[in-house]
């Protein structure tokens, strides 16, 4: 029998997101921050895909398991999804503390791998507390609260950025010393941000029916990986749909995080990363670019829930897309560095529906004692474009794109116009999910 879920209060939607926060600053820094990092230890252009494997395979391991487990997990007084935040943000905190003193590039890589693990561990439960937690009509507005704090929690990482090179002068190994700062403050931010919400939130209970279903669960090591493969077998064709969209959408937002720095450079500064002082400069003018986008996405992430009421979360989505592509095509063409605010614009409004919009497309035909291993499926839809990416894109740019990272800003505005057409494709399952509505 199913339970009526309470109407939560705007505050409380908004404490019980908060953690959300100091996982994106985390995950702002590893956009903007760890390219520069290779870049200071002495990778190629090339080289830099690669080194990013860790992201990808990462969210590809961790989050389906994470979310099965949470699915099987209730604990009185820490709740179902609450313990996996603490122990994600706990790992998470420690590998930023140690990545500044990253000797080597492989050092880096393999710190990247901790850090990716931890923020995996800690965002993938995120997103099945909201369907947990809120009623249908309250969904929209639970999803994008998680885009307002990613907008925010990426603004603060890359303003720091900005600022931090400002007034943190000189070097300590082979990195500057803001870059300390910078993920010292991430650090803070991650562990803080996860005790704030699990200190102000309530996970609702299971019934008795529900915790003896839970007790009788087999707990062997390798159930949670046939869960997952269940899981995909059954998996809902919308979200095989979802998948083909991602395929294109997340392979061309790495293709931008990995070269927006150096893009920067060769446009506005006309300088590589073997001139350090120009391209610091750029590094810190692409932080303050990102900084700005992500603005953006917390502005608009609120006025999206309207409009996918309104006109469909499909058309809406598609249309974001659209915006998103044709900042990335004018991006690498500015040589004014403040035009550069005017071009990503139009992805921070992208960025703000890829946040939340895409899982009220699929979140009506999960049920609801998977929500948990159905958003780690769709974080796979997510990291294995990424993988794709990292293992083809070295070659791409070397051979097809002349070794240019301004060409890759405008390959990747080409995937994001594909991934638009394929959003209107779409064909959901009723009309209660392309509607938004309760």
């Amino acid at each position: 029998m199913l339970r009526s879920k309470p109407k939560l209060s705007f505050w409380q939607i908004l404490n019980m997101n908060v953690g959300f926060f100091g996982i994106q600053y985390s995950f702002g820094l590893q956009q903007s921050a760890v390219t520069p990092i290779y870049d200071f230890l002495g990778a190629s252009p090339d080289q830099i895909p690669i080194l990013h494997l860790a992201g990808p395979v990462t969210g590809l391991l961790v989050q389906p398991v994470i979310g099965a487990l949470s699915d099987k997990t209730w604990h009185p007084k820490l709740g179902r999804r609450k313990p996996y935040f603490l122990i994600g943000a706990i790992l998470c905190s420690l590998a930023l503390i140690a990545f500044p003193f990253s000797s080597s590039l492989w050092m880096a890589a393999g710190l990247l791998w901790i850090l990716d693990a931890g923020n995996n561990t800690a965002m993938e439960p995120y997103r099945a507390l909201i369907a947990d937690s809120l009623n249908e009509d309250q969904r929209p507005l639970g999803f994008q609260m998680q885009s307002f704090f990613t907008g925010l929690g990426q603004v603060l990482a890359n303003v720091s950025l900005f600022v931090f090179p400002l007034i943190i002068v000189g070097t300590t190994g082979s990195l500057p010393n803001w870059v300390y700062a910078s993920f010292f403050l991430g650090a803070f931010c991650s562990i803080a941000s996860i005790l704030w919400s699990n200190s102000k939130t309530k996970e609702i209970p299971p019934t008795k029916e529900e915790l003896e279903a839970l007790k009788a669960e087999k707990n062997g090591v390798f159930e949670p990986l046939v869960e997952i493969v269940s899981a995909i077998k059954d998996m809902p064709k919308v979200m095989w749909q979802l998948a083909l969209v991602y395929l294109f959408q997340w392979y061309a937002l790495f293709c931008y995080w990995q070269n927006s720095s150096k893009s920067v450079a060769l446009s506005v500064w006309n300088a590589t990363p073997d001139n350090k002082e120009l391209y610091s400069e750029a590094v810190g003018w692409t932080g303050l670019v990102n900084g700005w986008y992500n603005v953006v996405t917390f502005l608009v992430a609120f006025a999206l829930v309207g409009f996918a009421k309104r006109f469909s979360a499909k058309r809406v989505h598609a249309f974001c897309l659209i915006l998103a592509a044709i900042g990335f095509l004018a991006f690498p063409h500015i040589e004014n560095k403040n035009l550069l605010f005017f071009a990503i614009t139009g992805f921070g409004i992208g960025w703000a529906s890829m946040m939340g919009i895409p899982y009220l497309m699929v979140v009506s035909d999960i049920p609801k004692e998977r929500y948990g291993v159905y958003m780690g499926i769709i974080n796979m839809m997510i990291v294995i474009p990424m993988i794709f990416q990292t293992v083809s894109f070295g070659y791409i740019l070397k051979h097809f794109l002349n070794n240019d990272p301004r060409h890759a800003i405008t390959f990747a505005g080409i995937l994001l116009i594909v991934a638009s057409v394929l959003t209107l494709l779409m064909k959901t399952k009723n009309k209660e999910v392309e509607e938004v509505t309760s």
